[in-house]
C-alpha cells in the first residue's frame, strides 16, 4: 500500500510517498480501507517537530480516517467487515489502509458520506469539548469564538447555538470570513485585526463581557481576550497559532473569579465513553442537517506536501481532505 511519511523534521518537502506492506489486524484491531483523510494543523506541527508531545521518526501523520472495514482481529467484538466507519487515531492516517483499535471506530449513520465524516473528529470534537466539557457552557451564556471561519471556529459557532448560547460573538480577519460566521449563526462579527476589537466585544455585551472564550492565537490576543471575560468567565486555550507564548500573573484571575483552562484532544480520546458518545452525537447533528460542514478541497494522497503548503498559507476555507 501507499503511505506518506517523514524521516526528518522540516517543511512540506520532507513528506515522502512510499510503498509498504499492508498491515494485518490482530487482537482488537481492525483494518480500514481508507477513503478519506482529514488534514489538520497538528499534522504540520508534527512535521516541523513542534507538536505538544514528541514526534518519533520516522512518522506517518494523519489522525482522521474514514472508509470501510475490510479485516478484523480475532478479538474484535463491536465492529464487522463491511461497515462504513470513521476513526480518530494518534497517527498513521496518511495511507491507503489504516490499522485501528476497534474502540476508536464509530459507524457512520446512513446517508453520511466519508468526506463529511472525516471533517468532524478533530475540529468537531475540539469545538464540542471546548464548549461543553472544559468551558461548561450554560443556557443563555455569551460565547466568544476567535478564528470563527476556521475548522474549529465554524463548528464552535454552530455548536454554541445548539448548546443554548444566548449570544455568539465571532472574530475573523476579513469581511468574507465574518460574513461566513454570521451565516453559520453568529450574532456579532468583529475584525480582530483592529486595535479596537476588544471594545467592540464589550459593547456587544453591554459592558458585561463574555462567559466562555475560545482562544488559540496566544500573545496579545490571549491577554485581550482575558480582559473580555465577564465575572466567572472561562477562557479555554487550545492552541498558540501565533507562536507567541504568553506570561500571565495568576492574580489577574482573582478579581472577577476567572478561569483559564487548557484543552488537548488526545486526553478526550483516552476517555472512551466520552469520545464515542460525543462523536456519535456530532455525526447525528450532521445527518439531521443541524451542523454544516465546509469542505475546502479534496486532493490525492500524493499531493500531501502541496496540501500542507495550502493549509499553512491560511488562505483556505473549510476542511482539506486527502483521498488515496
Amino acid at each position: 500500500m501507499k503511505m506518506v511519511q517523514f524521516t526528518e523534521y522540516g517543511g512540506p518537502e520532507v513528506l515522502q510517498v512510499i510503498e509498504v506492506d499492508r498491515p494485518v489486524p490482530t487482537g482488537r484491531r481492525v483494518l480500514i480501507k481508507v477513503e478519506a483523510i482529514g488534514v489538520n494543523y497538528a499534522d504540520t506541527a508534527r512535521r516541523e517537530g513542534h507538536y505538544v508531545v514528541p514526534t518519533p521518526l520516522p512518522f506517518v501523520p494523519g489522525t482522521e480516517v474514514a472508509g470501510v472495514v475490510c479485516e478484523v482481529g480475532e478479538e474484535t467484538s463491536t465492529v464487522r467487515v463491511g461497515q462504513r466507519v470513521v476513526a480518530l487515531i494518534e497517527s498513521g492516517g496518511y495511507a491507503e489502509y489504516a490499522s485501528v483499535d476497534e474502540r476508536a471506530v464509530i459507524p457512520l449513520p446512513d446517508g453520511l458520506d466519508v468526506q463529511q465524516a472525516v471533517a468532524l473528529p478533530v475540529q468537531g470534537l475540539s469545538a464540542y469539548h471546548i464548549l461543553k466539557t472544559m468551558g461548561r457552557l450554560e443556557q443563555g451564556e455569551t460565547v466568544l469564538v476567535h478564528a470563527a471561519a476556521g475548522g474549529v471556529g465554524t463548528l464552535a459557532v454552530q455548536l454554541a447555538k445548539l448548546f443554548g448560547a444566548g449570544k455568539v460573538i465571532a472574530t475573523a480577519s476579513t469581511e468574507e470570513k465574518r460574513e461566513m460566521a454570521m451565516q453559520l449563526g453568529a450574532d456579532v462579527a468583529v475584525d480582530y485585526t483592529k486595535e479596537s476589537w476588544k471594545d467592540e466585544v464589550m459593547r456587544a455585551t453591554d459592558g458585561k463581557g463574555v462567559d466562555v472564550a475560545l482562544e488559540m492565537a496566544g500573545g496579545d490576543i490571549f491577554h485581550q481576550t482575558l480582559e473580555c471575560l465577564a465575572p466567572f468567565g472561562r477562557l479555554v486555550v487550545y492552541g498558540v497559532a501565533s507562536g507567541q507564548f504568553t506570561r500571565m500573573n495568576p492574580a489577574r484571575l482573582m478579581g472577577k473569579n476567572l478561569a483559564v483552562i487548557g484543552f488537548f484532544l488526545p486526553q478526550i480520546m483516552r476517555k472512551q465513553t466520552l469520545y464515542q458518545q460525543s462523536l456519535h452525537e456530532l455525526l447525528t447533528y450532521v445527518q439531521a442537517g443541524k451542523l454544516t460542514l465546509t469542505i475546502g478541497g479534496v486532493y490525492p494522497l500524493e499531493q500531501a506536501a502541496d496540501v500542507h503548503r495550502l493549509l499553512q498559507s491560511r488562505k483556505t476555507h473549510g476542511k482539506l481532505i486527502l483521498v488515496p
